[in-house]
């Protein structure tokens, strides 16, 4: 079976591992190339954009790709949205694997954000120190804040504007729960703003956040584009594409 998985999560990369070990299956991971020194997958893959949806499906056409797995990040409405309208336009169906939300516990102070820009009024609103923790994409919507200063932590640098009082800390989980306390700390965090991306590789800042009595600015997901079925874990995934050979 020809399994076109979209990646750049470490769930795809998994995917890709346990496929490749299962001789009736060929996988390739396709992936966006944004970040300057991805983590590399087993079997074949390659990086970029396919030019849309109506390029996408062209490709699934001309590789004779029989299945494919939306694994891309749980923010990454764009090129899922182009995954479900080229699979529809392909005719062959689509597994999205998405990782589960993380879920407030007990001591948690978390305010709910609907986009980025929302969750920049709500932190222009009463915060003097902020720890941003959602990735080079949505910084944008922070820029315009001189009130607050920020600790911006991404893998790769933002692109786009930045707010005036900000250190730049570029690096890749996973992040130690204590040193996230320190972290917190030693730069007087008064709240912390984060997607809700799911996963254990980023989700140490969510404990310290709890530990130390800190709220959390949490941006909700983007709705789910349509597929044939969904799963939240990897073996999941195999199993149902072990059911369509």
């Amino acid at each position: 079976m020809n399994v076109l998985i979209l990646g750049g999560t470490s769930e795809s990369r998994l995917l890709a591992a346990r496929l490749s070990q299962d001789s009736r299956f060929d996988p390739l991971t396709s992936r966006g190339g944004r970040v300057s020194d991805p983590q590399l997958p087993e079997g074949d893959s390659r990086v970029g954009g396919f030019g849309g949806a109506d390029g996408l499906a062209t490709w699934i056409h001309s590789h004779a790709i029989e299945v494919v797995v939306d694994a891309t990040h749980p923010f990454a409405a764009t090129m899922s949205g182009n995954a479900a309208m080229a699979a529809a336009s392909a005719g062959v169906p689509l597994l999205r694997l998405n990782r589960p939300e993380w879920t407030a516990r007990a001591g948690d102070v978390w305010l709910d954000a609907s986009t980025p820009a929302d969750a920049a009024r709500m932190v222009e609103s009463f915060s003097e120190r902020a720890f941003l923790t959602i990735g080079r994409l949505g910084v944008w919507a922070f820029a315009g804040n001189s009130r607050t200063w920020f600790l911006i932590r991404s893998i790769d640098a933002p692109v786009d504007e930045l707010p005036t009082r900000h250190e730049l800390v570029l690096a890749r989980g996973p992040f130690d729960i204590d040193d996230e306390i320190a972290t917190m700390r030693e730069h007087r965090i008064d709240v912390v703003v984060s997607k809700n991306s799911g996963g254990a590789m980023t989700e140490g800042k969510l404990v310290a956040a709890r530990r130390l009595g800190i709220p959390v600015v949490m941006i909700a997901r983007p709705p789910a584009s349509p597929s044939d079925h969904v799963t939240d874990s990897v073996d999941g995934a195999v199993a149902w594409l072990r059911s369509r050979l």
